[in-house]
Order: C-alpha cells, then structure tokens, then sequence
C-alpha cells in the first residue's frame, strides 16, 4: 500500500521533471531521511484533511501552493535545529508550480477525479 507520503513524493517529483527538468531536486522514497519521510507524509494528511474539510476548489492556485509551502515549512521547523527556509515569494517558480502541483494532484485524489 502507497502511503500518503509517497503521493506527496510521486507529486514532487512529477512537478520537478515538469518544471525544473534537470535540476537534481527529484529523489526517491528510500534514498530520503526518516524525517523527509515524516514530513512528506504529514504535509500530504494536512493536505487531505483541508480538501475533505471542503471549499479548495474556491482556492486559487497560488493559495494552493502557499499552503503546501507552509505546511512544509512547519514541518522542517519541527524536524531541525537551525532550518534554512525561504518565504513563498523568494523560491523559484519551478518550486512555486511544484507546490501547487502537489496540492491538486492531492485534491484530485480525494475528490476522485484521478
């Protein structure tokens, strides 16, 4: 069985070869930390738990990905001591779009138009 944290990774990496082919941002589930593991997996059920709550298909791409972001970032806060983060308006828009990606191919799921 595929857990959620591998949707979010599958998401990630379809969204990095679209948008940033090459860059080397792509990775596999194994090859990642247990605390990347915990993080993808916690961002993909946050996620899951605000489309089923309802009303994202009012949200605008951009707010889609915002929340993707900041989901992630309270995650890294929580996983290490000195995170390096950046605000959504300084990551590249490869990154941007990739977020936003995650989150509909999320929403996508949960609504059942995957």
């Amino acid at each position: 069985m595929i857990e959620g944290g591998q949707v979010y990774l599958r998401a990630w990496v379809d969204g990095v070869q679209r948008h940033a082919p090459g860059s080397g941002q792509a990775r596999s589930w194994v090859d990642m930390p247990a605390w990347e593991r915990a993080s993808t997996t916690a961002v993909y059920e946050m996620v899951r738990a605000f489309v089923e709550a309802g009303g994202t298909d009012r949200l605008s791409r951009v707010q889609k990905g915002q929340f993707v972001h900041l989901c992630w970032l309270a995650q890294v806060h929580k996983h290490l001591d000195s995170p390096t983060t950046a605000d959504w308006a300084s990551l590249p828009t490869w990154h941007q779009e990739t977020n936003t990606d995650i989150f509909d191919h999320i929403e996508d799921l949960i609504l059942g138009r995957h």
